[in-house]
């Protein structure tokens, strides 16, 4: 019998928010597992719960009812403590607004998770630069973001992802705001990313130049799972797909 080989696991999982006298059920007992490795898109209509999962899935918020695990540990368990070193050790973030800090330099910016993680200045420095380098900015290392493109500055924040080698990096919107052909370089280096370091990227997004890329396509409706395609299968569905 092979050992499961699962990185992230979502059993029975519901939500269910209060705004005012209304409780609105965002997800609805979502059961779910992700292989390590894999490059996983999360799609679905607006307020279909892709976010909430997503969120989830980062420890960014905590299930009403069910169970997510990271490595087989049930993150809802888990004190702020030991939720925040899982955050800053297992799994990078990188968001549609970039949410890197405008009075430091991309470098700085980059060697932050491994500063928090109690990582010598020197050997952050040092990694900092080889991982400005594996975005393609090397030269840019002392810019401040209000001096780089859109682009570089996702790239600066997927530099800054990879910092403390996370075994999940969770991209929200990642080309969001960026143009046709910067979000598709973008999408590329994800991807070469994913199949060279074996990190896991689950992207929550409403791109559909994602599907060129995914291993899986986790599709949400209505606070549940509607369907899980592997990539060879996207091909049928890409022209059907309502998104409404």
């Amino acid at each position: 019998m092979s050992v499961s080989s699962s990185i992230v696991r979502v059993s029975k999982v519901t939500k269910t928010f209060q705004l005012g006298k209304i409780e609105v059920q965002a997800l609805k007992g979502v059961d779910l597992e992700i292989e390590s490795g894999k490059y996983i898109s999360i799609m679905g209509p607006s307020g279909s719960g892709k976010s909430t999962l997503f969120n989830m899935i980062g420890g960014l918020d905590k299930p009403t009812t069910g169970k997510v695990f990271i490595d087989e540990v049930d993150i809802a368990q888990l004190d702020a403590y030991e939720l925040a070193w899982l955050r800053c050790r297992k799994i990078g973030y990188i968001f549609q607004t970039f949410n890197i800090i405008q009075v430091m330099t991309a470098l700085e910016n980059v060697t932050l998770p491994m500063i928090f993680a109690g990582i010598p200045n020197e050997t952050a420095i040092e990694k900092g630069m080889e991982l400005m380098n594996l975005v393609g900015l090397g030269d840019r290392f002392s810019h401040k973001p209000f001096e780089l493109s859109g682009g570089q500055q996702q790239r600066v924040a997927i530099a800054r992802a990879l910092a403390n080698d996370p075994a999940i990096i969770l991209a929200d919107e990642p080309t969001g705001n960026l143009d046709l052909t910067t979000g598709e370089e973008i999408i590329s280096l994800l991807k070469h990313l994913s199949a060279e370091r074996g990190v896991t990227i689950i992207s929550a997004t409403h791109d559909f130049k994602m599907l060129n890329v995914s291993d899986q396509v986790i599709w949400i409706r209505d606070g549940r799972i509607d369907k899980i395609e592997d990539r060879e299968e996207l091909s049928i569905s890409i022209g059907t797909i309502d998104t409404r």
